[in-house]
């Protein structure tokens, strides 16, 4: 078994007797139908359809709990404060809660032991008091392998669709529910086939350049290097650019680009 405790990661409490009505009328994401113990992954979005948060949303006995990045949990709660009105919800901090990843190996489910929603290949997440050491590295690399994206490395908060993060491959939009911050944007792009962009693996012969590395296919400007570790990374990239390319460079390094195994899409979807 593989483990990292994920010190950039906090926990959000939402409980109170309309705290499911609340989320679910605000979030891209499965709420009604969570029971205890089931998770989602899903995003708060601008009206215009773009991603401000993105989070796990677990069921507990009490409500909900929501494992988002440290940096952005401050101003999570101000924007859940402001949507909340008068609605019967809390919303508080849950700093004394550790945020584990473990994976390459079965481990037992609870209710704060959950499958990442996802992809069962990422493993789980403990949310636990005590605390482990590991290498968070690790998890990065297994990420990038698994070619999943994470806000903050492969795109920036405020600046990228559902679509584009692969929130529409891997459950965390909701299609068949009702309205919700952003609906309207999100379902017409999912109708129309308009994403343009997505975020793929992309791998060298050589050492990958750093994050928000400028990538050209053919000489056309193509997208952006996301998280790397050593040779192997991500990054959001015009599929109708790289698809019949030559040659796409991060900078001066050569890129073999490579789809996620498990996404619905192929390279030239778009037009």
């Amino acid at each position: 078994m593989k483990f990292a405790h994920l010190n950039d990661r906090s926990l959000i409490e939402i409980s109170g007797d309309e705290a499911e009505s609340f989320l679910d009328n605000i979030l891209t994401c499965k709420v009604i139908e969570l029971s205890e113990g089931q998770t989602s992954f899903g995003a708060l979005l601008t009206p215009q359809g773009k991603i401000l948060f993105d989070f796990f949303l677990i069921k507990t006995e009490n409500g909900y709990l929501l494992d988002i990045l440290s940096d952005l949990a401050v101003d999570f709660i101000k924007r859940l404060t402001f949507y909340r009105l008068r609605a019967k919800v809390t919303i508080e901090a849950k700093p004394e809660i550790k945020v584990l990843a473990l994976w390459d190996e079965k481990i037992p489910l609870s209710n704060l032991c959950i499958q990442d929603p996802r992809l069962e290949e990422m493993g789980v997440r403990d949310y636990s008091a005590h605390s482990q050491s590991g290498e968070e590295a690790d998890y990065v690399a297994h990420r990038i392998a698994n070619g999943i994206p994470e806000g903050g490395h492969d795109f920036e908060y405020g600046d990228a669709y559902p679509h584009e993060t692969l929130m529409d491959q891997f459950g965390g939009v909701d299609f068949k529910k009702g309205c919700y911050v952003g609906q309207e944007v999100v379902s017409r792009m999912q109708h129309r086939g308009t994403a343009k962009k997505r975020i793929i693996i992309v791998k060298s012969a050589d050492k990958l350049p750093s994050s928000g590395t400028p990538i050209t296919a053919d000489g056309k400007p193509a997208g952006t290097l996301g998280s790397a570790v050593e040779n192997e990374g991500l990054a959001m990239l015009r599929l109708d650019r790289i698809a019949k390319a030559e040659m796409v460079l991060a900078d001066k390094t050569l890129l073999k680009t490579e789809l996620p195994t498990w996404v619905k899409f192929i390279m030239s979807e778009n037009k």
